[in-house]
């Protein structure tokens, strides 16, 4: 039985070969399946041999742009098989990918690419004017698709790689593999740094389960955004790993995707909350996902009564999982209790601890809440660059979440010990928001909390205190937000007040202003 409060699973992860370089698992597909379909978008359709070898050209072509080992190659792409071939080429050729949302700003994306001394950076048309404006001088700028005369197309990048034969295997083996920007609970955003071993041992952990998550034969819907860990490496690694298919769809449409599973008879579909929402309650969803044998959910807490929506109306189980970017993602799932439970988010996967603890550093009984502590090896190496804040000297990181344990040793999850802000699984920090806020003139004060949404499990909602006489209203908040935070940042709701709730000590009272509502 586990100690109280602690849920572990024992074992180490049994690992089909040995893979020191995430790339290899492409390598591993493409030796196994060569010819099998690796990424469908529309009728275009790559096999793993053309992967492998596109990925090979990446690397040779990132090395001969100068670029060495360690070196970090920025990603501001969609769901398009360049971010696939660029992320595995930089991978293979020993380079740090960073991969970044494509719905930055440009000053969100200058800062960021600066603070990760990216040397080079790849984008497509729907990015690539955010990165001139970004100014980033020092930096390549390899463009997907068309572009102005004097910029690198990725084609042509490719080509020379191949030209140049295949790339010379990095010495000593990379170590650092990815950085990923998440907002903590404090500060700025955060870079993230997951290794190769921690990525891998993410990947096998789930492959490790009884319960077939992912066959060869599997068509898996890839429609999560690849910046995110969760498609990154929950989704797009675990495709590598076994050499299924993977349909990238570069935006979520209710039902132009419900058609492309159709169409494509996809089997396995990795969600976030707003995709289930968006497709509970439809007459033709059982019909839609006839040929669908696995459902999963992520990044936010999904509803009960969504989950339930879902299960009855396709007869398929939901399983619902809890992970973070510092465990590359994967820390907990229902798919390891074996059955999917209304509020819950399962166990540990295997080779995975947690403890939960209360505010004195004690481990809680049973039923009782507290902050989840997670050891693994899959956990991060701490925050770039130089490693601050992550696990401790006995392999434990304190995720900054609230949850408790049942009777059956289920995990449920219950708040978040800070103030952060969770929007279709993206982490927002307030204080970003609140400086963005008051860079406006008429601004005198402002306070940003999160609210519950039915589509994206939370909302930015903005309280703002007016200069006197100024005549600010919502609209003109947030049309000053909108080329200064990406989307998902932006206030939902802005509301004008007189004033905000303070604490003796001159802090906003937020908690206030939440129960006021």
């Amino acid at each position: 039985m586990p100690r109280r409060g602690q849920l572990c699973q024992e074992g180490l992860c049994k690992t089909r070969r040995v893979v020191r370089n995430l790339a290899d698992y492409v390598r591993g597909s493409a030796a196994s399946r060569p010819e099998a379909p690796a990424l469908v978008v529309g009728a275009t359709r790559l096999t793993w041999a053309q992967v492998d070898a596109a990925v090979d050209a990446a690397a040779s072509a990132f090395a001969a742009e100068g670029l060495q080992p360690g070196d970090r190659v920025g990603l501001l792409l969609g769901n398009r098989p360049e971010f696939v071939l660029a992320y595995f080429g930089a991978l293979r050729a020993g380079m740090v990918a960073v991969p970044l949302n494509p719905g930055f700003t440009a000053p969100e994306i200058s800062r960021l690419m600066r603070h990760a001394g990216v040397r080079l950076v790849v984008s497509d048309r729907d990015t690539t004017q955010a990165v001139h404006a970004a100014d980033l001088s020092n930096v390549i700028h390899v463009v997907v698709g068309p572009g102005r005369p004097d910029e690198r197309r990725f084609d042509d990048l490719l080509a020379a790689g191949r030209a140049a034969g295949p790339p010379s295997p990095p010495s000593p083996e990379p170590d650092l593999a990815v950085i990923l920007y998440t907002s903590g609970t404090t500060g700025e955003p955060k870079g993230a740094m997951l290794t190769h071993a921690a990525l891998v041992a993410s990947i096998e952990q789930v492959a490790s389960l009884p319960m077939s998550i992912i066959e060869p034969e599997d068509v898996v819907l890839g429609v999560l955004p690849l910046a995110h860990v969760y498609s990154l490496n929950g989704t797009l690694g675990a495709v590598a790993r076994s050499g299924a298919a993977l349909v990238l769809v570069d935006r979520f449409d209710p039902d132009a995707t419900l058609r492309l599973v159709r169409e494509h008879g996809v089997t396995n579909i990795p969600g976030a909350p707003p995709l289930w929402v968006a497709w509970a309650g439809r007459p033709d969803l059982r019909e839609a996902l006839a040929g669908v044998r696995m459902l999963f959910s992520g990044a936010a807490s999904l509803p009960a009564s969504v989950l339930e929506q879902i299960t009855s109306a396709t007869g398929l189980p939901l399983f619902e999982g809890y992970g973070l970017t510092e465990a590359a993602p994967g820390v907990s799932s229902t798919l390891v209790s074996g059955h999917p439970k209304a509020g819950s988010v399962g166990k540990a996967f295997p080779g995975v601890e947690i403890r939960l603890v209360d505010e004195d550093g004690g481990e809680v009984d049973v039923g009782d809440p507290g902050e989840i502590w997670v050891r693994g090896p899959n956990l991060f190496s701490g925050y770039w660059p130089d490693g601050d804040g992550g696990p401790d000297a006995d392999g434990w990181y304190a995720t900054g979440d609230v949850a408790y344990t049942d009777d059956d040793g289920d995990l449920h999850l219950v708040d978040r010990r800070k103030e952060l802000v969770i929007v279709s699984g993206f982490n927002v920090y307030p204080r970003e928001i609140e400086e963005v806020l008051q860079e406006h003139p008429d601004v005198v004060e402002a306070a940003v909390v999160g609210v519950p949404h039915p589509q994206t499990g939370e909302a930015v909602k903005a309280y703002v205190v007016a200069r006197p006489g100024s005549g600010v209203d919502a609209e003109s908040v947030l049309a000053h937000c909108a080329d200064r935070l990406a989307r998902f940042k932006r206030p939902t709701i802005v509301q004008v007040v007189g004033e905000l709730p303070h604490s003796v000590t001159g802090k906003v009272a937020k908690r206030r202003l939440k129960d006021a509502g």
